[in-house]
């Protein structure tokens, strides 16, 4: 039998690892390890071209024309991005714009709304 946690939100014996965190498969409650002291939220603070944190949900501006690669549209001067989303990598921003679908960008070439 496994040492490994109840989940705290189903109190079902059946959780697993997933690299720091704990998964409970049958709710698909996550939470951290009790040994982990480094808080995975507080290590991603990604900030817009003023300096502004941002967070899933935001509403974006884009600050600067930005040509979309292998297509001959463009993302123009203060399009409004709403309900971003924040993920790993060099483009941290998924998102979803009107008339051009879902793409991802850079941070430095957006404000906060």
């Amino acid at each position: 039998m496994s040492a490994l946690p109840h989940c705290p939100a189903c109190n079902a014996d059946y959780t697993y690892e997933d690299g720091t965190l704990f998964v409970c498969p049958m709710c698909g409650h996550e939470w951290a390890q009790a040994g982990d002291d480094s808080p995975a939220e507080e290590s991603r603070d990604i900030r817009d071209a003023n300096g502004n944190v941002l967070i899933d949900g935001d509403t974006i501006t884009v600050v600067k024309d930005l040509k979309i690669k292998g297509s001959s549209q463009v993302v123009k001067v203060g399009t409004r991005v709403k309900n971003i989303r924040l993920v790993e990598g060099d483009h941290d921003i998924d998102c979803k714009i009107d008339g051009i679908g879902a793409m991802k960008l850079k941070s430095e070439f957006v404000r906060k709304a």
